[in-house]
């Protein structure tokens, strides 16, 4: 219980008042929503009572507990919003297209409709489309906030890169997502996804670790994985292409956050290798290290165009047709044990 000297209403006087905090319910918008409401308590008195700070505080309180409640964005949440991309909220109301005030009164008393708390969200989750409104929006935006606010968002836009990855990864996976034979009956884990091509990338045994060379490893650790233990590793759904098996949105998948990729020109080539010296892998268990140390020891020291000759003698290459998925029931013919 904090103590401050305001004065009280009651006996007019400048007190030390005791601050005091109560678990309150009502109702707000036919909901029945709980709080913590402050009060100030006079000792003299024996009374207590709010000063017009904390009447407007408890007010946003008892609101933000609706849009909890509701699940909406509460009143600070859209103030970080706008914090993180650094415009004001005359500037955010002209971008969006909102009357001037509109998110003045969000971010204290006026809870935010559904169809604006959506645009909020997507603000927050998506730097890539609000690049997009402020580019719609330049002409009405003075320059040098626009330009202001572009560099804001393009450094965020960089940072999530991570997040737009996943979603491409994940949308283009989700057709296979109710289909054991193509997951290898796991759910997708982007972890395990760049802990199996760290720990390629960190051994030793593996040499020349191009991306020809990853995908054709990864696809036989999934696969030994599902004929061990009838669940592949990462969950990824693998597609019968001219050189070989290559998991689904692979171009995607060698760019996510944590994969050790250099890209490198050879002759003239745009080439993409694995390597790190971080031994940092911790979603995978020992059996899963087992099952990748026993492809390190077949494939290790092999050269890209070895593993592509090896894998086209696979039954489960040879009898899927091109570009079709691979069945994980095959693994139980793979050649590795």
């Amino acid at each position: 219980m904090s103590v401050r000297e305001v004065l009280c209403p009651f006996c007019m006087k400048v007190r030390e008042v005791n601050e005091v905090v109560d678990r309150v319910t009502t109702v707000f918008k036919g909901e029945k929503v709980t709080y913590d409401s402050v009060s100030l308590y006079c000792p003299d008195c024996d009374d207590y009572f709010a000063d017009e700070d904390l009447v407007n505080e408890n007010d946003i309180r008892m609101k933000d507990a609706y849009r909890e409640k509701m699940g909406l964005l509460k009143s600070s949440d859209i103030v970080a919003i706008r914090n993180d991309y650094g415009i004001s909220q005359a500037d955010l109301c002209l971008l969006l297209q909102w009357g001037g005030k509109t998110i003045t009164r969000y971010e204290s008393h006026q809870v935010q409709d559904k169809a604006h708390d959506k645009i909020l969200k997507k603000i927050s989750e998506d730097p890539g489309w609000y690049m997009e409104l402020l580019i719609e929006s330049k002409q009405i935006l003075p320059e040098n906030a626009f330009k202001r606010y572009y560099e804001i968002a393009s450094s965020l836009y960089e940072k999530s890169e991570d997040y737009y990855l996943r979603n491409i990864i994940k949308a283009s996976c989700a057709k296979y997502a109710d289909n054991p034979e193509m997951t290898g009956n796991a759910n997708l884990s982007f972890t395990k996804i760049v802990d199996v091509i760290r720990y390629y990338a960190s051994s030793d045994a593996v040499k020349n670790l191009y991306k020809v060379k990853l995908l054709k490893m990864m696809w036989y650790s999934d696969f030994l994985s599902y004929k061990r233990r009838n669940k592949s590793i990462t969950g990824l759904t693998y597609l019968a292409l001219p050189m070989g098996a290559v998991p689904e949105s692979h171009d995607y998948i060698i760019k996510l956050s944590g994969v050790p990729c250099e890209e490198k020109m050879i002759n003239d080539i745009d080439s993409y290798y694995f390597h790190t010296s971080e031994k940092n892998y911790t979603s995978l268990t020992d059996e899963e290290k087992e099952i990748l140390d026993s492809v390190i020891t077949k494939m290790g020291k092999m050269k890209a165009e070895e593993i592509i000759e090896y894998m086209h003698m696979e039954k489960a290459y040879k009898e899927t047709d091109p570009k079709d998925v691979i069945s994980y029931t095959y693994a139980k013919d793979l050649s590795l044990n």
